[in-house]
């Protein structure tokens, strides 16, 4: 026989309105009876009717997330960080992939959005002219874009960049390249102002490639053009062209780190992996993804009077085995 609602109610000693709002993940309970009660649920084997509780409701206790493609490897942090976040506060998540297409964005955000009680958009690839046309999704959060009139988590580049700028020219590097991402992309556009800035502050030479896309492939081409300049330090856009970048550089006999160093963006799981180790600039996928869960389920509630905040969060260089003291000339 199903464990209803009224039976976890007798079993904590609570009256059955508040345990349905401690499951529902309703702010007017307290944390630690909140605890009690899911634990208490979760041992009884209490399935919650969402068919009923819509009906009661008028949610669908879903959120949706849209994302450019799911195999880049910087996505799955933030993926599974909004699983776990609105699975701890009792909503589910679907999820689309468009990807790389920008035309697809907004069409897939608006089926989605007659489903979801709320959207997350990250890291959106739609033209700037038409954003405001996805900003009208309300209630909709975005990731590593910042939206005039939305809520954003915003991953600012800069801090990180500096770090990896000083790191190489602590060094010894005077000449860096920086291999541009996907010219849609709004964090290629910061990440490559970031640089041309620290160059600028530090009095190093710049030189831009691309753009590329965030493929291990766009790192191999890369590599050719890198090889044909007198450069001994690269950043990439991110840990997927840079770990291309060293292949193909490790095939054509330079040894990176020695020869040449090499930075990625990301600090994706693989950049601990690669041969030799890939020193990145840590972007806090799993906290962005956590936070836009509760900006989104904030505007669920409150939406009318909510503020529309734009969160920002910081990144910072780990060192590994890829960077070096520049060659002697």
């Amino acid at each position: 026989m199903a464990v209803t609602l009224a039976d976890v109610a007798r079993a904590v000693g609570m009256s059955a309105s508040t345990v349905s709002r401690a499951l529902s993940g309703t702010e007017k309970v307290n944390d630690a009876t909140r605890e009690k009660i899911r634990r208490v649920a979760q041992e009884m084997g209490y399935e919650p009717n969402q068919v009923a509780r819509s009906l009661t409701s008028g949610r669908s206790d879903l959120i949706g997330l849209i994302v450019p493609d799911i195999a880049n490897p910087f996505f799955p942090p933030i993926i599974k960080a909004v699983q776990s976040r609105a699975s701890a506060r009792g909503k589910t998540v679907l999820i689309s992939d468009v990807d790389e297409h920008p035309a697809d964005e907004i069409q897939r955000a608006r089926v989605m959005r007659k489903r979801v009680d709320g959207l997350i958009v990250v890291s959106p690839r739609t033209p700037v002219e038409s954003l405001p046309e996805l900003a009208a999704l309300q209630p909709i959060v975005f990731v590593n874009r910042k939206v005039d009139g939305a809520a954003s988590v915003i991953i600012e580049a800069s801090e990180g960049i500096q770090e990896a700028v000083e790191h190489l020219a602590s060094l010894g590097h005077k000449r860096i390249c920086y291999l541009n991402g996907p010219r849609r992309s709004w964090s290629n556009s910061q990440r490559q102002a970031a640089m041309r800035a620290a160059c600028a502050e530090l009095n190093l030479e710049l030189v831009e490639f691309g753009p590329f896309e965030p493929q291990i492939q766009a790192g191999v081409r890369a590599a050719d053009l890198v090889h044909s300049r007198d450069i001994t330090a690269v950043i990439a856009y991110d840990d997927m062209i840079a770990m291309g970048l060293m292949a193909r550089l490790t095939e054509r006999g330079v040894r990176v780190g020695s020869d040449i160093s090499v930075i990625g963006i990301d600090d994706s799981p693989m950049s601990g992996m690669a041969y030799p180790t890939l020193t990145s600039i840590h972007v806090p996928g799993t906290r962005a993804g956590a936070t836009a869960v509760d900006l989104v389920l904030d505007l669920v509630d409150h939406p009318d009077d909510a503020p529309k905040p734009v969160v920002q969060l910081e990144t910072r260089l780990i060192i590994r085995g890829s960077t070096a003291p520049a060659p002697a000339p």
